[in-house]
């Protein structure tokens, strides 16, 4: 099954850091010392609100950076007009900044950008990859970027405006906004738009001919529209085309700002509550300060991170520049018990990144940085990188020889490119801290190094630049580069020392570390060195073919209304489906209008061919943008092969994600989907294997709910889904029908997620009342399942945690929460966290044991990839009946349940053959 993720939620900082500071200007708060603190209080209470109502949800902040923006060099006027900012607006920014961080919340301004172009960018790539987001703003610009994914959050007003809102509001779709403050302009932003153009002329003219291309090509049909000045408008519109181009670019948010972060890098917030704390009492905020105590003293067992060990007082970094230097260095680590190590490199892709130099720490405060390849004019005279690695291959590739990094599985990807093999891994930071406590904070060096030392480190940025105009390595002066790359060495060593303590004092979760998370490091290392082979022709050829699919569909969905309609507009379409067509209003928006929202376009589709042809009008359309246009580019060029980045300490519950691309979202739910597959190929002389576990969630829920009728269904090999439809439809096995069975199916896994009566019931299409009836059933014939949810949840509510079956632990921090929902989420993952991250462990140990079996060399095969419970291979033609044999004993040997595990394989020459 597929991970459930809550939406990502974008706020629009510097939108709401004005918007606050005039609406608290009537009551001048301030402090007892006369500091300004009205913007402070409400965006605070803002984010506080925001985090309440998303308690599951990564929440980032984003505000704009000091500074022109590309606007202001593409238009000088852009925002000229607009006064200097209030003297107590300014002393409110920092204490703002403050809050958020200490809120746990990453917060992000871009040089040369605005705020809005930062969350354009992350809500757009979001999109693409199917999350959901949430941006929370004030800002009627934001509009633009409104989609199937994207819904806008006005915190200030409770007001949310999702595609029907804002057709509703703009009478628009979304993808008409920027052509509407084109036309319009904008007298805050100073943008000029095309005179005498007001919002009824904007609106009569894209609702009556569409787009600003599509009225410049179309000016002889203007006058026909029939408004006020319609005929005079033509050439106005001739007059000022300058003016309008320039408009629509200043009005259009950019979408690929170069970003430090992915989507998925995004965690829950993890809050700095004696920061908190402190800035609320310096603030003067008391209800606040008496809101943290009492969350305090309700809070679980979840182990208290206040940073422990500081920096030592004096650093002692050097930079390695000769031979005979490098030879000390070298003897120095060849007689230590562990030694830090860290690569530093020209790119963050492992399949192109140069070595530029290396890095390790033997002792805290103690590191040597020896660079190799820096090349800006004036750069000293540096040891060859052939004389380095050839110096330093034995001692990397030695097992006794113990090396700590952080993410090391990057640096052996880089040192692998140089036909260096890292061994003696035995610890990696990135893996003790996600280990220790997976959700307590970002588990990347810097912010690690702020909650478990109390150390603010160097930053890329700060040595690199920012944006397009941000250095690489080897372009970086040895002055900065240096101390640089030794603090990453020292720090990873000092962080290792502070968390092997906290792991020491969990004992129950080090084995998790030990056996499952550390060994798979080089496994994922040689997965996606491995790489997949892709068909970038079969891809471009189904883009073609989808192009006029679509075509092909608007033409036959305008046949069926009668008229030709824009299928992206829901103005549009709820005229032609419930005006014109008199179809059934299933739902409404907020303000009253018929709705077209997927969910009741499909139950309409299963009565009416229009709706039918608009939802796959939709799904094609972002299957083409998202996958068949995008994964050739993705290509790498030497190998011919996609090459993807596994990540460990992503998820909570412990499954891997990957991204660049992300494997785990490729859709197999329709035909089309399920083609993206048929372009992973198989080489010349080798066959693709897919090898999954059966229903192995289920199966979990049997051993650990120890339910007598689970456990003997998957005993004796039945259909459990079959199974459940007997009992809770009251038939026998051999009458259940496929519709029984399709609903039994969502019950056996809807209830494993606590799912309520009412979401099984939408699920199903019945309701409530009927959902209810199947539930009690349904725990009527396995009352097994029904104890172990109840002991899940005390147990949770007691410890403060819950445990897959190897140990790994998941912190509920919300399970006492006051707030009912937020405490009922927590529930819910307390429920189905053991079963998904015991199904991510097995996945795991058994990707260690085919590796180790692959490793002897007596198949002639490798793992290309792994996607949630499936691995997937190439193997030679000739073994792959004895591979799939094998292959199946070793992964169903993973785990000792007390029911069988299952192992499906399937073999063909693409991925979609063996699935």
């Amino acid at each position: 099954m597929s991970e459930q993720h809550s939406p990502l939620i974008l706020v629009d900082g510097s939108s709401y850091l004005y918007r606050a500071f005039f609406a608290s200007q009537q009551a001048d708060l301030r402090t007892s010392d006369g500091v300004p603190t009205g913007a402070v209080r409400v965006v605070t209470s803002m984010l506080r609100s925001l985090l309440k109502q998303y308690p599951q949800s990564p929440v980032v902040v984003i505000f704009d950076a000091k500074g022109k923006t590309f606007r202001d060099d593409i238009y000088p006027e852009y925002k000229a007009q607009r006064p200097p900012m209030p003297d107590d607006l300014r002393l409110q920014i920092e204490p703002i900044h403050n809050i958020v961080r200490a809120m746990g919340l990453p917060l992000i301004a871009v040089e040369g950008v605005e705020a809005d172009d930062v969350i354009g960018t992350l809500a757009v790539e979001a999109s693409a990859k199917g999350i959901d987001t949430v941006i929370s703003t004030g800002d009627k610009d934001m509009a633009q970027l409104v989609d199937k994914h994207v819904t806008l959050i006005n915190t200030m007003t409770d007001t949310v405006m999702d595609e029907a809102g804002v057709e509703e509001k703009f009478g628009i779709p979304p993808h008409l906004i920027i052509d509407y403050l084109a036309l319009m302009g904008d007298k805050v932003d100073n943008i000029p738009g095309v005179p005498g153009v007001g919002e009824k002329t904007a609106l009569a003219l894209l609702q009556g001919i569409g787009s600003i291309k599509d009225l410049y090509a179309n000016l002889d049909k203007i006058p026909a529209l029939g408004f006020r000045g319609s005929k005079t408008m033509p050439k106005k519109l001739e007059t000022h085309r300058e003016e309008a181009e320039l408009s629509y670019l200043l009005a259009t948010i950019k979408t690929d700002v170069e970003l430090d972060s992915q989507v998925e890098d995004f965690v829950l917030p993890a809050p700095d509550t004696a920061a908190l704390k402190e800035l609320f009492s310096t603030f003067e905020f008391r209800s606040w300060v008496r809101d943290l105590s009492s969350d305090a003293a309700e809070s679980t067992d979840q182990p208290m991170d206040d940073a422990e060990p500081k920096a030592p007082e004096n650093v002692e970094y050097e930079t390695v520049l000769d031979e005979v230097a490098l030879d000390r260095w070298i003897k120095v680590l060849t007689e230590a018990e562990l030694f830090a190590f860290d690569t530093e490199t020209t790119s963050l892709n492992y399949m192109e990144a140069e070595l530029v130099g290396v890095s390790f720490a033997v002792e805290p405060g103690k590191a040597a940085y020896v660079p190799v390849a820096h090349d800006y004019m004036g750069a000293p005279e540096q040891i060859s990188r052939e004389c380095l690695l050839e110096k330093l291959k034995p001692l990397l590739e030695s097992e006794s020889h113990l090396k700590v990094g952080q993410h090391i599985k990057y640096d052996m990807n880089v040192l692998a490119r140089y036909d260096v093999t890292l061994r003696g891994v035995a610890y990696d930071t990135m893996l003790e801290s996600y280990i220790y406590n997976s959700t307590a904070t970002r588990h990347d060096m810097d912010s690690l190094a702020d909650k478990y030392l109390g150390v603010k480190t160097v930053h890329f940025e700060d040595i690199a630049g920012k944006g397009k105009k941000q250095l690489t390595f080897n372009q970086i002066e040895l002055e900065q580069a240096a101390p640089y790359a030794a603090e990453d060495a020292d720090i990873t060593l000092r962080l290792h020392q502070a968390l092997v303590a906290k792991l020491e004092s969990t004992p129950d979760v080090k084995p998790v570390f030990e056996e499952i998370e550390r060994p798979l490091i080089p496994v994922l290392s040689h997965i996606e060195r491995n790489g997949a082979l892709v068909d970038a022709n079969l891809l471009g050829l189904q883009s073609v073919e989808i192009s006029q699919r679509l075509q092909e569909l608007e033409k036959e969905a305008h046949e069926e209304a009668g008229e030709p309609f824009n299928l992206s507009s829901p103005k549009q379409l709820q005229v032609i489906l419930f005006e014109q067509k008199k179809l059934p209003v299933l739902k409404k928006t907020p303000k009253g209008a018929p709705s077209t929202a997927e969910e009741v376009l499909q139950e309409l589709a299963l009565d009416y061919p229009l709706p039918k042809l608009i939802l796959e009008h939709r799904s094609l359309s972002k299957l083409k943008s998202t996958y068949t246009d995008k994964l050739p580019q993705m290509i790498n060029p030497a190998t011919g092969r996609i090459h993807t980045s596994y990540h460990q300490a992503v998820t909570a519950t412990g499954r891997l994600s990957s991204s660049d691309p992300n494997l785990q979202n490729i859709p197999v739910r329709n035909a089309e989907g399920r083609r993206i597959r048929q372009a992973f190929v198989a080489p010349q002389g080798y066959k693709i294997v897919a090898a999954d576990y059966s229903q192995i969630e289920l199966r979990i829920m049997a051993h650990l709910s120890q339910d007598q009728g689970l456990l003997n269904a998957f005993s004796h090999g039945d259909d459990v889904h079959r199974a459940t439809a007997a009992e809770v439809f009251k038939t026998e096995v051999a009458d259940v029908s496929s519709e029984q069975r399709r609903r039994a199916k969502a019950i056996n896994f809807g209830l494993i997620y606590g799912m309520s009566a009412f979401g099984l019931g939408k699920q199903l299409g019945v309701g409530r009342n009927e959902a209810q009836q199947y539930i009690e059933h349904y725990f009527e014939t396995y009352p097994g399942v029904q104890h172990y949810m109840d002991d899940i949840r005390t147990k949770a509510a007691e410890q403060g945690y819950v445990e897959t079956l190897y140990g790994r632990r998941l912190y509920l921090p919300e399970i006492k929460a006051k707030n009912a929902m937020r405490r009922q989420a927590a529930e819910r993952t307390a429920i189905n966290a053991p079963m998904q991250g015991t199904a991510a462990d097995i996945i795991k140990k058994a990707m260690l044991s085919v590796d180790a079996w692959l490793s002897g060399g007596e198949m002639d095969a490798r793992i290309i990839m792994q996607v949630h419970d499936e691995l997937v291979f190439e193997v030679r033609e000739d073994q792959v009946e004895a591979f799939v044999s094998a292959v199946k004993d070793k992964m169903a040997a993973a785990a000792n349940l007390d029911v069988p595990l299952v192992v499906d394989a399937g073999v063909g020459d693409n991925w979609e053959q063996a699935h």
